[in-house]
């Protein structure tokens, strides 16, 4: 338990049985009444944001919630095989919970890791990754890079569009929360 004074970016709240993670929060002391504290509250699970008020003071549960940095190892059915760095220890994680992740996560890529008594809540990407094209439309003569995109596969089996010069085999670092393409990597 903490109180509304205690309230910081990133702590997850237990609200209602459901998990939220505090995106920003501001004290409010009007000049005639209470303080409040406004905060913007986002669903762990759903993404969901939404606006809460809370009343200065008034307790709130927190949820423990672990960040660990785990190596991605195989693929199991529908779960995901990751492994932690410093235990060892392996844990699948659930498609579900892997979600948009999945197009960009290449065996033993680091990935962080949320647990929650001892289940996966998400798993969060570097910002940006190198991958390979495996297939793309060969370019012509003249294709400059301010003149139009092309869809281009990853080796995860991703497409992205991409300049019209970049050409098949050509490693490029994308975007992991847009999934736009940043640039060529040599």
């Amino acid at each position: 338990m903490a109180t509304t004074n205690d309230l910081k970016n990133g702590l997850v709240l237990n609200l209602d049985g459901q998990l939220w993670t505090v995106v920003e929060f501001q004290h409010v002391k009007p000049g005639k009444g209470g303080a409040f504290v406004r905060t913007k509250l986002k669903n762990v699970l759903s993404g969901k944001v939404v606006d809460k008020t809370f009343n200065a003071g008034v307790k709130v549960e927190t949820a423990n919630v672990d960040k660990r940095e785990m190596q991605y190892l195989y693929r199991d059915g529908d779960d995901w095989v990751f492994m932690d760095a410093t235990t060892y220890d392996q844990l699948p994680v659930p498609n579900a919970v892997v979600g948009s992740a999945a197009d960009y996560l290449l065996e033993n890529q680091s990935a962080n890791v949320a647990i929650h008594e001892g289940s996966a809540l998400y798993v969060e990407l570097p910002a940006s990754v190198e991958l390979t094209i495996t297939y793309t439309e060969p370019g012509l003569q003249g294709d400059r890079s301010t003149g139009g995109t092309k869809p281009a596969t990853l080796e995860t089996g991703a497409t992205i569009n991409v300049p019209l010069f970049i050409e098949q085999g050509t490693r490029v670092k994308v975007d992991t929360r847009d999934g736009s393409y940043l640039g060529r990597v040599n």
